[in-house]
């Protein structure tokens, strides 16, 4: 029952809205658990917004946040990722991207209004993404006569102990069990009678605040700019040639960094990791580039890092794939670029080099130099940090090092500024 204030009760202003940090996802998950309490899985929420509004935008976005940008190893380690969509989500293109074996979809029932006709409608689309290997949750609306179509692709079904009244409970779990191979999930457990009631009809998984509340996963992001995604998204869709493309990630550190880390993530599903972004582009074959980029720009921002900051990177990664050049093997001057371009990482992101390194797949060799200052890049690394910092001690030193003379790296150094200013140009 609610109450009225009484007429001299001060009007309190309500405070400032904190200002939103659009680098960083937050990610709620809950933990969905056995009856021995051991984690099976989390079901992920968003939280970096304040709308509570559910878009099929938001869905791509969760899930492309917590696969990608937050680090699937950090959210989930190696657990099932439980994902509510709504129906038009189903069809987007951006579950091409996701590997089935990670994720269970939650399908929403269709309001109570819905002809059968539009339920019977819905059927090809499931059937697709049980056909593709996702696995699929629904509530206990899927047990009424009107969605028996749909019970034989469940894979979950959430039986919610807020909505079912106990003696109700074991003919649900009954009904379930016999008419679907579908594996209960008793949700919204708040008690331990309820947990007890349920255990001893013979469900074996738990989701609830008797358990676990959800917790807050918050991931520092650098996202790319929409100008720099379009460009990428033109690039796909006149078929550019893959050395095209390579060229457009080497010349901005953010695009290049988020396809390492999405590549490399859990959710993507590869067995061995890639470290080179020609190795990227080819992986992903320009149909699923251009989702990756699509969705990409949905989670993108106006801005983007600091232009300083990434016209530096840039010039770094040039100069020092320039030095390389002269003193190393072919294969080994591609990653001489992604050591100075990703040289600062730490401060795109705001965090130690050593949490930002954890983030993206790269070879022992450029860790070494980005993390230690050693291994076959370490020297290079300095003279290129010795270039610009105009401390001719520390220049002459890091040059004689690697045998190379003034005339060489001053070359060498004027030809990166000179290709990352026409890059920023063009």
């Amino acid at each position: 029952m609610s109450s009225t204030p009484a007429q001299d009760t001060p009007v309190v202003a309500s405070p400032a809205p904190e200002p939103v940090d659009e680098n960083l996802a937050i990610i709620a998950r809950q933990a969905i658990v056995n009856e021995n309490r051991e984690v099976y899985g989390y079901e992920l929420f968003d939280r970096s917004t304040a709308s509570d509004s559910r878009t099929a935008a938001s869905d791509a976005a969760l899930l492309f946040n917590a696969l990608s940008y937050a680090g699937a190893e950090i959210l989930v380690g190696k657990k099932t990722v439980f994902i509510n969509c709504t129906h038009d989500s189903l069809s987007g293109a951006h579950l091409e991207l996701i590997h089935p074996d990670k994720v269970v979809l939650e399908v929403p029932p269709l309001p109570y209004s819905t002809t059968p006709e539009d339920i019977q409608a819905r059927i090809p689309t499931l059937h697709a993404l049980r056909e593709r290997g996702f696995r699929l949750a629904f509530d206990q609306q899927v047990l009424r006569r009107a969605y028996t179509q749909w019970l034989p692709l469940a894979s979950f079904i959430k039986l919610d102990m807020q909505a079912i009244k106990p003696e109700f409970a074991g003919p649900l779990v009954q009904f379930t069990t016999q008419h679907s191979q579908a594996t209960p999930i008793a949700e919204k457990v708040e008690t331990a009678a309820q947990y007890e009631l349920m255990r001893s009809l013979g469900v074996k998984l738990y989701q609830g605040y008797w358990f676990a509340s959800p917790s807050l996963v918050k991931a520092s992001t650098i996202r790319p700019t929409q100008a720099a995604i379009i460009e990428l998204i033109n690039l796909v869709r006149r078929q550019a040639s893959t050395g095209a493309i390579e060229n457009l990630l080497k010349k901005d550190p953010t695009l290049s960094f988020n396809l390492l880390r999405f590549i490399n993530s859990s959710g993507f599903g590869l067995s061995c990791e890639i470290t080179s972004f020609r190795h990227a582009v080819m992986i992903l074959g320009l149909q699923r580039l251009f989702r990756w980029a699509a969705l990409l720009m949905t989670t993108s921002r106006a801005g983007g890092a600091p232009p300083a900051v990434g016209q530096t990177a840039v010039v770094r990664g040039r100069l020092m794939e320039l030095l390389a050049a002269e003193l190393l093997p072919p294969e080994e001057v591609d990653n001489a670029f992604v050591v100075g371009v990703f040289s600062l990482l730490d401060t795109m992101l705001g965090v130690p080099m050593d949490k930002a390194l954890d983030s993206v797949a790269l070879p022992k060799s450029v860790v070494d130099a980005l993390l230690h200052g050693s291994g076959i890049f370490a020297p290079f690394l300095a003279l290129t940090m010795a270039c610009e910092s105009g401390d001719e001690v520390s220049f002459a030193r890091s040059a004689n090092a690697l045998q190379l003379s003034n005339r060489q790296v001053n070359w060498a150094h004027l030809q990166a500024l000179t290709w990352a200013e026409g890059l920023s140009a063009g």
